[in-house]
C-alpha cells in the first residue's frame, strides 16, 4: 500500500525557495572552492624557484704587449784617458731629446714610506724621471733638478740650525727622493755640515755653540768653535768619508739618517767641502747644498775650493735654498768646477741660473 503526500501550495514554494537558495549557495560556494585552489596555485609558483642552467660568460684576458726591444750591451769598464786615469769620465748631461735607442736602467727596489715624486709644484717638473741616464759604468741621479751622470756622488748637505721649517722639510724630502733612487752602480755619501762636519750616520756630541766631538770609522774628532762661521778640529784633521754602495739596505739606512738626524749650530763650509774632496777614489760629482754664507769669507773659500776640485776634475754643483746671500760665493764653485748652480724659493721651485759647461 502506498501513502502519497499531498502538498499545498504553500509547501511546494517553499520548497522550490530552498532549492534556489541551495543551488545560488553550491554555486557561490563553488565558485569560492574554485578562486581559492587558483590562489593556493598561483602563491605555489611564485615560492617555486624555477632553476636555470647557469650562463657562462668568459673573458678574454688582455694581453700586455710589451715590445721587445734589443737593448744594448753594456759594460762596466770604463775607458780612460791615457793622460789622466783618475779624471777620465766624460760628463753626460741630460737632454729632452727622443732617442730610438733603448737605455737599460738597473732595477733598484728600495723599501721606502710613500714618497711620491715625479711632476708637482713644489720641485718643478720632471724630478726623478732617469732621462739623460746611460750605460757604460756610470749611473743617473738628480737633486733639485739637476741631473748629472756619475760612478761616484758625494752629497754635502747643510744641516745647519737656520735650515730649520720649511726649508728643512723641502730638503729631506728632495734629499731622500734622490737617494732613494740612485741606482745600484753607484758609489755613495752623505756629509753633514753646521759649525762641525760629520760623515751622515756617525756620532756627533754638541758641546754647547763652541765644540762638538765626531766619532767616525774607529776615530775620535774634537771641533773647536769661535763663531758661527770659525770651525776647525785639532790638527786640522778630518775624516774621510768612504763610499758606500747603493744596495737597498744601505739606501734604506740613509733614508732613515735623513730624516732623524737634526739640526744643531754653525755654517761653516770648508771642512765638509774638503772632506769631499780627499775621498779615495775620488767623486765625480759633488752636490752642495746650504742655505746661506759662511760669513765675509765666502768668496775665498768658494774660489780656493773651486781650484781644488778643478785641479781634481771634480764638478760641484751648487744649490743656494731660499736665500741670495751665497749666490756669488756658490756660483763661483759651480762655474769654475764646470757644474751647475741654482737658487731654490720660496714655493720650492728650483731655478738654474748657471748651466754646467756640457749644458752650454
Amino acid at each position: 500500500m502506498s501513502i502519497h503526500a499531498q502538498t499545498t501550495p504553500e509547501a511546494a514554494a517553499t520548497l522550490a525557495a530552498q532549492k534556489r537558495t541551495s543551488t545560488v549557495s553550491a554555486l557561490i560556494i563553488s565558485v569560492l572552492a574554485l578562486f581559492l585552489i587558483f590562489l593556493i596555485l598561483f602563491v605555489i609558483a611564485l615560492t617555486i624557484e624555477v632553476k636555470r642552467p647557469p650562463e657562462i660568460i668568459s673573458y678574454n684576458a688582455g694581453v700586455d704587449e710589451t715590445e721587445d726591444i734589443e737593448k744594448p750591451e753594456t759594460t762596466n769598464q770604463v775607458e780612460r784617458k791615457p793622460s789622466a786615469p783618475s779624471s777620465s769620465m766624460a760628463k753626460v748631461i741630460a737632454s729632452n731629446t727622443a732617442s730610438p735607442t733603448a737605455v737599460p736602467v738597473p732595477d733598484t727596489e728600495v723599501t721606502e714610506p710613500a714618497l711620491d715624486f715625479g711632476n708637482g709644484d713644489d720641485f718643478g717638473d720632471g724630478w726623478g724621471d732617469g732621462d739623460g741616464w746611460g750605460s757604460g759604468g756610470g749611473g743617473g741621479a738628480s737633486f733639485f733638478n739637476q741631473k748629472v751622470k756619475a760612478e761616484r756622488i758625494c752629497f754635502v748637505i747643510d744641516y745647519s740650525a737656520s735650515m730649520r721649517g720649511k726649508r728643512f722639510e723641502l730638503l729631506k724630502v728632495e734629499l731622500a727622493r734622490s737617494v732613494g733612487a740612485l741606482p745600484a752602480s753607484i758609489e755613495y755619501q752623505l756629509v753633514f755640515f753646521a759649525g762641525p762636519a760629520w760623515v751622515a750616520g756617525c756620532d756627533l756630541q754638541m758641546n754647547g755653540r763652541d765644540s762638538a766631538e765626531v766619532k767616525y770609522d774607529g776615530k775620535n774628532y774634537q771641533w773647536v768653535g769661535k763663531d758661527a762661521y770659525n770651525w776647525s778640529t785639532e790638527n786640522n784633521k778630518l775624516p774621510t768619508p768612504l763610499w758606500l754602495k747603493a744596495t737597498n739596505k744601505n739606501l734604506k739606512k740613509s733614508l732613515e739618517i735623513i730624516e732623524e738626524t737634526k739640526l744643531v749650530f754653525g755654517t761653516a763650509w770648508k771642512a765638509p767641502l774638503e772632506m769631499a774632496l780627499d775621498m779615495e777614489p775620488q767623486p765625480d760629482i759633488i752636490f752642495f747644498m746650504t742655505d746661506g754664507s759662511c760669513g765675509g769669507k765666502s768668496a775665498q773659500i768658494a774660489e780656493e775650493i773651486a781650484k781644488k776640485a778643478k785641479k781634481k776634475d771634480i764638478v760641484i754643483n751648487a744649490i743656494a735654498m731660499m736665500s741670495p746671500s751665497a749666490r756669488d760665493a756658490m756660483g763661483s764653485l759651480a762655474e769654475i768646477t764646470g757644474g751647475q748652480f741654482s737658487m731654490v724659493d720660496e714655493s720650492g721651485k728650483s731655478n738654474v741660473l748657471i748651466k754646467g759647461q756640457d749644458d752650454k
